[in-house]
């Protein structure tokens, strides 16, 4: 059964950062893409970022590029976002998800997601 368990979330100061982490279980890892996407209230789920399964390729939503950065460690099972210059904007349940692609944009290529961790930045 795959798992992933998001942690790291909370609350910060607009500028300030945070560092979501995914844990994964029952895969292998290691031949997956994986994303991280997120929701705000009254909002669709949008795509983040996504990095390919060998961390080689990754791909950022540009609101965020240039201030997160996406990364696994496939001898531990996990993926992490790091989350700087945080914005009121940035306010949302982040979501940690498994890609069926090799490294994707889409929310249609992502078939196991987590029960995700919500990031709150105050201004």
């Amino acid at each position: 059964q795959v798992q992933l368990v998001e942690s790291g979330g909370g609350l910060v100061q607009a500028g300030g950062s945070l560092r979501l982490s995914c844990t994964a279980s029952g895969l292998t890892f290691r031949t997956y893409g994986m994303g991280w996407f997120r929701q705000a209230p009254g909002r669709e789920r949008e795509f983040v970022a996504a990095i390919s399964w060998s961390g080689g390729s990754t791909y950022y939503a540009d609101s965020v590029k240039d201030r997160f950065a996406i990364s696994r460690d496939n001898a531990k099972n996990t993926v992490t976002l790091q989350m700087n210059s945080l914005k009121p904007e940035d306010t949302a349940v982040y979501y940690c998800a498994r890609s069926y692609n090799s490294i994707s944009r889409l929310r249609r290529d992502y078939d196991r997601w987590g029960q995700g961790t919500q990031v709150t930045v105050s201004s």
